[in-house]
């Protein structure tokens, strides 16, 4: 099991990040894109480290076009020495139309054809092949000498889907290299009964196998040395909750659980512009519901019964027991889990 931490912020804090997630033996680091740009946060981190994989998670895609990031992580790849992957992501309508100022269609038929023309890009660079991508979102028709950069020594970046609905779900089974399961709303009950099925859908599709993808570990999890730390990684999930939980994009997985209630009346509290309320209304019950809560001692065991489909987890450092971390951190680096979900 790989696992792997965050790095991200203002791009001069993130070379000493970088150096200390490499130094404490993490096997990959992530950044999100939120405040800042990921593509910037993960060149820095790859002149700073030599060995660790590097992984958005995500990059937005619909803001710029799919030639564009096939540049950039072509360019990434080879600086890194192969050490890039690129995680994906189509965020919502109102932020692609309000935020970035973009345009809006269905997301995930998009997504594939996005997808696609990343590829067929790197094929054009890397092995010659024709311009000859056309969608109906998409369309690559044009490489002339002066604008390809020509093959790299290294194995194409691989392509992560962030997923949280049915459809991407099946995309990301049929065209990605691996899945990002939705870190800010996900639980292991709509895993198993939405994401997973949906993604072998998506796999059979394609004619491949669940040894054709990797999926990172997701649901709402907290960890922790005893029921006080426990309390307060729930309390921090909380507001995650609460903000994610106010999308109505993301309410299938509350609905799941018999939450759309909790759904609709953090929405309603959005709107009115109410963020610390939102936070507040969420119950310990509601919370409990959602997640599932791990001690380290146990974590292993967690790990083998409960993320036997994953490859890959982001963990938690304790500077305060740094060698009882590294321990630990070993013996979950050392389980190899099967890949395949139960029952699949």
């Amino acid at each position: 099991m790989k696992l792997g931490t965050v790095v991200g912020g203002w791009l001069k804090d993130v070379q000493p990040m970088a150096e200390k997630a490499e130094a404490n033996g993490y096997d990959y680091i992530g950044c999100g894109e939120l405040a800042h740009d990921s593509i910037q946060t993960m060149t820095i981190a790859a002149a700073a480290t030599s060995t660790i994989e590097l992984q958005t998670s995500v990059t937005i895609a619909f803001p710029r076009s799919p030639m564009v990031l096939a540049m950039e992580a072509w360019d990434l790849q080879a600086y890194s020495q192969g050490r890039f992957s690129i995680g994906l992501g189509s965020q919502v309508k109102g932020h692609n139309e309000r935020r970035f100022g973009g345009t809006w269609s269905a997301a995930a038929p998009r997504m594939k054809e996005y997808i696609q023309m990343m590829k067929a890009v790197w094929d054009c660079w890397q092995d010659g092949k024709p311009a000859e991508f056309l969608g109906k979102h998409y369309k690559f028709t044009l490489m002339t000498p002066n604008f390809n950069p020509g093959p790299i020594e290294f194995p194409r970046p691989k392509i992560y889907l962030a997923v949280v609905g049915d459809a991407m779900a099946r995309v990301a089974g049929e065209v990605a290299d691996g899945v990002l399961p939705h870190g800010g709303i996900m639980t292991d009950k709509y895993m198993r009964e939405v994401m997973l099925p949906n993604i072998k859908i998506g796999l059979e599709r394609s004619g491949r196998t669940w040894d054709d993808i990797e999926i990172a570990s997701s649901g709402y999890t907290v960890f922790g040395a005893s029921d006080e730390e426990i309390s307060k990684g729930l309390d921090g999930l909380r507001q995650v909750l609460s903000f994610y939980g106010s999308t109505r994009t993301y309410h299938d997985v509350l609905e799941l659980h018999d939450l759309k209630y909790l759904g609709d009346k953090l929405h309603g509290l959005s709107l009115r512009g109410e963020w610390q309320r939102m936070k507040e209304v969420i119950t310990d019950d509601e919370l409990l519901e959602l997640t599932q809560v791990s001690t380290f001692d146990n974590l292993p065991n967690f790990v083998r019964e409960h993320r036997e489909y994953a490859s890959s987890m982001a963990f938690p450092y304790r500077a305060d027991s740094a060698e009882a971390t590294r321990d630990l951190m070993a013996e979950i680096q050392a389980i190899e889990t099967p890949g395949i979900p139960r029952g699949m």
